[in-house]
């Protein structure tokens, strides 16, 4: 296992992981008016930094770990993500208690719950044009107001005769006020608006039909990759380009060695050696809605096999694991399905339907190393009241070849 206890600081380095320590031990201690100016404080640090260091682990991120967490799980979603909450130290929180860098053995039921979809709020973008506007005005309306006290300053020093005509003025601006408020006040009944006519509503859209539910929806197609490397600020993650079939121009997609390829983040790193991960075909989910992890946006989903838990056991993410691969002839793009399952995918997932949550768990490798769709695992597949359906279809690629694992039968594709 990784561990942070490997990695070599400098002396401004170690200076500052003291000063974290010291702060992690006042958090349980401080008042709550104290305690809340070092959440903002650490939450503001957090927000351009992986880490309390920027990048490197140390025993800082467990200590702060250690000290908030049993306060952070009881936080409402409010005090998690809302506008005066404190989200980024919820996602350092999260990543130190999943990490296996920092060596902490949390079980699943002691863990920070963390819903990556339950986003409160979110910051409003600054347009630069208005505000390079607004500040102009503002010094504009500064300046003005300085010239003017300057020239009342100078009219009082000039005396009483200079005072006189200043009476006078003032006089004549006060008439002229007056002159406009009589007119506005005679015309009132002029500048009304006519009252607008209240437009009757529109009648609601009838809803689309939805798909009806079913493996099909879920783009499934050979990838291709062209390479992967280590995520930059995530142990746990790989960093992979792959060619899938998509056409030039296609939202999220970039052009690498003359293919169009997705990014695609995967959390195999110490389950799957990189080598592994070079020049190779896979299985990718190609409709899923594309999230940020660690700072780089994923696009894509590659497919893998794990052993089945048993009753009463907690995944610990320490494998094995191996990448479904697709029969040696097929091309990246091909479509793959599974049989008596055949139709068109959706464009992009839906992440409220949960469609990919739904099928998902009927994912599986049979005692022939083949991967397969046993629909009886899937309740949502059978009308009330009907018998669930029993059919087990195998994952074939579009001119016919079958899908499989290395060696883990009776495994779970996730």
């Amino acid at each position: 296992m990784a561990s942070f206890n490997s990695i070599t600081y400098t002396d401004g380095e170690k200076a500052e992981i003291q000063q974290w320590l010291t702060t992690s031990s006042r958090l349980t201690t401080a008042s709550a008016t104290e305690q809340k100016s070092l959440l903002d404080t650490i939450n503001l640090h957090l927000s351009s930094r992986t880490t309390l260091l920027g990048a490197k682990a140390s025993k800082a991120d467990v200590a702060l770990y250690e000290s908030l967490a049993p306060a952070a799980a009881e936080w409402s979603p409010e005090e998690k993500t809302g506008e005066h909450g404190h989200p980024h130290i919820i996602r350092h929180l999260d990543f130190v208690q999943n990490s296996p860098v920092f060596g902490l053995e949390v079980g699943e039921g002691e863990k920070i719950k963390v819903d990556a979809e339950e986003i409160l709020y979110v910051k409003p973008p600054i347009d630069a044009k208005a505000e390079k506007e607004r500040l102009k005005k503002e010094k504009a309306a500064a300046a003005a107001a300085a010239g003017g006290k300057t020239e009342v300053a100078d009219r009082t020093k000039e005396g009483g005769a200079q005072k006189s005509l200043g009476e006078k003025v003032t006089e004549k601006v006060k008439d002229a006020k007056d002159t406009v408020v009589a007119a506005v006040a005679g015309g009132e009944h002029k500048t009304q608006k006519k009252e607008k006519k209240e437009k009757a509503p529109k009648p609601p859209k009838a809803p689309a039909a939805s798909a009806p539910l079913s493996p099909c929806l879920i783009d499934l197609r050979v990838g291709h990759i062209l390479k992967a490397i280590n995520h930059p600020d995530a142990d746990s993650l790989f960093v992979s380009t792959i060619a899938m079939g998509d056409k030039a121009g296609t939202d999220d997609t970039t052009e690498y060695e003359g293919q169009v390829v997705r990014t695609v983040c995967s959390g195999l790193n110490g389950l799957v050696p990189l080598e592994e991960m070079q020049n190779r075909k896979v299985i990718v989910v190609c409709n899923l809605k594309p999230v940020k992890m660690r700072g780089v946006k994923s696009c894509a989903m590659v497919l893998a096999a794990s052993p089945r838990l048993k009753e009463g056991e907690v995944d610990s993410h320490a494998g094995p694991v191996e990448l479904v691969f697709p029969p040696e002839k097929s091309v990246a793009g091909e479509r793959v399905y599974f049989e008596g399952w055949e139709g068109e995918p959706e464009g992009v997932l839906n992440p409220k339907k949960k469609v990919w949550e739904t099928i998902q768990p009927g994912f599986l490798t049979t005692d022939g190393l083949e991967v397969a769709f046993d629909a009886a695992v899937v309740k949502e597949l059978s009308k009330e009241g009907e018998e669930p359906k029993s059919a087990v279809g195998k994952l074939i690629t579009k001119s016919g070849g079958v899908c499989k694992v290395k060696s883990l039968s009776g495994a779970l594709i996730r």
